[in-house]
């Protein structure tokens, strides 16, 4: 069995910076900050769809970008010195089959964090976004990482923190255990009916013995966009 690991939110405890960097965001466009509470209550995808939750009105394409931008340039900066979960390297190390690690973060940015944190010899692939006109959601890039892989969607559980990640897991066919100690409310998560474990070795325990994935979306999201990422 192949283990797809999600980066942020899982294997990287960014809640508290992506949150910080939230509010940076939103802040120059004179709106009130987020607690992280409310993030994990209320972060979706489309991002666009988040941000226009929370500003109570659209954001268009022109603000949506300048808004990305702000977040970024924030989370970069936090990003140095945010540490992994606490058991993520003894959780990777427990699963016993091969492993690899699919990010919404940027391919760029990804890869060299991966492998500064000494992650990247654990790993059969590392993927991460290459350019801003993706999808916002997950699915599309595990067919193709698991294509690059040669591995089929039976043959494979995925591991990650948000409704999206189990989305991409039931389009593919694959087994999910979902992480409550990301950036999603554990009721939103349980809600799903999926496997919910409360640290990464629990996890690794959970995904031997996950139930198969049934073809029905567990979304609470709208549509997907090609919008710019932001970290997932």
């Amino acid at each position: 069995m192949h283990l797809v690991w999600d980066w942020n939110g899982t294997l990287l405890d960014d809640l508290q910076i992506v949150v910080t960097a939230t509010n940076a965001c939103l802040a120059s466009v004179g709106a009130a900050p987020v607690t992280a509470e409310e993030h994990r209550r209320d972060f979706r995808r489309p991002l666009v769809d988040y941000y226009s939750g929370v500003l109570g009105r659209p954001v268009d394409e022109v603000e949506f970008a300048a808004m990305n931008e702000v977040f970024h340039t924030e989370y970069r900066r936090l990003m140095v010195d945010c540490p992994l979960t606490a058991d993520a390297l003894q959780a990777m190390r427990a699963w016993r089959g091969s492993q690899s690690l699919l990010s919404m973060w940027f391919h760029t940015d990804l890869v060299p964090e991966v492998s500064r944190r000494g992650l990247a010899e654990l790993m059969s692939r590392v993927d991460g976004l290459r350019t801003a006109a993706w999808s916002d959601h997950k699915a599309d890039h595990l067919v193709e990482h698991l294509a690059a892989l040669e591995i089929q969607g039976d043959d494979c559980v995925l591991v990650g923190d948000s409704i999206d990640d189990a989305d991409a897991a039931a389009s593919v066919g694959a087994r999910c255990v979902l992480y409550a100690g990301g950036f999603t409310d554990p009721a939103r998560l349980v809600a799903t009916g999926l496997p919910v474990a409360t640290t990464l070795l629990e996890a690794v325990v959970l995904a031997d013995r996950a139930p198969a994935s049934d073809s029905a979306p567990a979304s609470d999201s709208a549509p997907a966009s090609e919008s710019a990422p932001a970290s997932s």
